[in-house]
């Protein structure tokens, strides 16, 4: 759940988070249309989006068409696939890549 939460919260309020990370977002992740309602500003305030997914996770659907939102709106963010599933050495994959961008 954690994920999404990271991307429910996190992009309702970029007026205080300009980092967000979502690592194996959950199925409770609202969709990227009712999360950012207005992409200019979404690009304008988050300084870091970080989306991250294992290949063999089976919420790999929900954080690719995550991505494929962003993408298409033109919304800058980091999209990570690593090899696993739903896992934690995956996310601890991803949060040690992603705090190489945070902790500069």
């Amino acid at each position: 759940m954690g994920g999404g939460q990271s991307l429910n919260i996190g992009l309702k309020h970029v007026e205080a988070f300009a980092w967000v990370g979502g690592f194996s977002s959950a199925p409770n992740t609202k969709s990227a249309s009712e999360l950012i309602v207005n992409p200019e500003e979404i690009s304008g305030k988050i300084k870091l989006l970080w989306i991250s997914c294992g290949d063999q996770d089976g919420l790999m659907n929900v954080s690719g068409d995550f991505h494929s939102f962003l993408k298409g709106k033109a919304i800058s963010h980091i999209w990570h696939v690593d090899s696993g599933g739903h896992t934690w050495p995956v996310w601890k994959n991803d949060l040690y890549l992603l705090s190489q961008r945070l902790f500069r």
